[in-house]
């Protein structure tokens, strides 16, 4: 796998809603989407942090995003 770019939660979040998902519900710092297929991903919103590469590894593949995307 290439090595991760360093994103903040506000970037996921917008390639996650240019993918389809919507904002289902918020827990805390913690915001759910889903996309029509059913697909959950939680992204952990902290303002402008970056987020840890496991953390956006892991969203990644819940989202069935392509890397290079």
């Amino acid at each position: 796998m290439p090595r991760l770019p360093r994103v903040t939660a506000r970037q996921v979040i917008v390639l996650l809603e240019k993918k389809g998902f919507k904002l289902a519900r918020q827990s805390g710092s913690h915001k759910i989407y889903k996309s029509l297929a059913g697909v959950r991903v939680t992204v952990p919103f902290h303002d402008n942090k970056i987020l840890h590469p496991k953390i956006l590894k892991s969203i990644i593949e819940d989202a069935g995003i392509d890397l290079l995307e």
